[in-house]
C-alpha cells in the first residue's frame, strides 16, 4: 500500500499538529493544505474532507486555541493569576496564539469558534468580578478590557522579543499588581496633643 492511499488512524488531529508546527516556524503564512497532507502522508484532498479549507483549518485551531485558554483560566482564582496562565498559555500554545488574534484568517461566523471565544471571555470576566470595587473602579467592562490588554499585550510583547524578559510569569504578576491593587487607605492627619 503506497503512503498516498495509506489510511491515518486520527488524521485531523495529525494535519493540526503538523499546522502548529508551520505556524510556529514560519507564522500563519506558511500554511498550505497541500504541504500539510504531504507532512501528514496522505492524498491532497485529504486535509479538506476535515477543513474545507486554509480558513476552515485556521478556525479549528483558533478555536482549540480559546478552548485551552478557557480552561487555563478557570484553574487561576483571581484576576492577577488569571492573568499570569494567560501569559503562560501565550508561551505554552504560541501558534495558537498567532492564529486565535487574527479575525481576517477565520471563519468569524462559526458557532464552535464563537462558544469557545465566548467561555474564555466569560473565565476573563469572572477574574474580573472577583475584584473589589475599589480594585476594578466603577466599570467592570472596562476593567476587564484594561486586564486583558495588560496580560495579551504583555504576551504579545514578550514573544515578538519586543520586550525582552527572563521570567515572564513573573514579570507579569508584578506588573498586575501595580495595576489591579486597591487604592492607599487616606492618610489620617495626626492627632491633635492633648493638654
Amino acid at each position: 500500500m503506497s503512503q498516498r492511499t495509506y489510511h491515518h488512524g486520527d488524521l485531523r488531529r495529525a494535519v493540526l499538529s503538523a499546522a502548529l508546527d508551520v505556524i510556529r516556524a514560519e507564522g500563519p503564512a506558511g500554511l498550505s493544505l497541500r504541504d500539510l497532507a504531504r507532512r501528514a502522508g496522505v492524498s491532497h484532498a485529504a486535509p479538506a474532507h476535515h477543513f474545507k479549507d486554509r480558513a476552515g483549518l485556521l478556525t479549528a485551531i483558533a478555536t482549540e486555541g480559546y478552548d485551552l485558554l478557557a480552561v487555563a483560566l478557570a484553574e487561576a482564582p483571581e484576576l492577577r493569576e488569571r492573568g499570569v496562565r494567560y501569559v503562560r498559555f501565550a508561551f505554552a500554545h504560541p501558534a495558537h496564539f498567532q492564529v486565535m488574534f487574527q479575525p481576517e484568517l477565520l471563519r468569524g461566523d462559526d458557532p464552535e469558534l464563537l462558544a469557545a471565544k465566548a467561555r474564555a471571555g466569560k473565565e476573563l470576566q469572572a477574574g474580573v468580578a472577583g475584584l473589589a470595587a475599589d480594585e476594578r473602579g466603577p466599570d467592570a467592562q472596562l476593567a476587564g478590557v484594561a486586564a486583558w490588554s495588560l496580560a495579551h499585550g504583555f504576551a504579545t510583547l514578550a514573544l515578538t522579543r519586543n520586550l525582552p524578559v527572563d521570567a515572564p510569569e513573573e514579570t507579569f504578576r508584578a506588573l498586575a499588581g501595580l495595576i489591579f491593587q486597591p487604592p492607599a487607605a487616606p492618610r489620617q492627619p495626626p492627632a491633635a496633643p492633648r493638654n
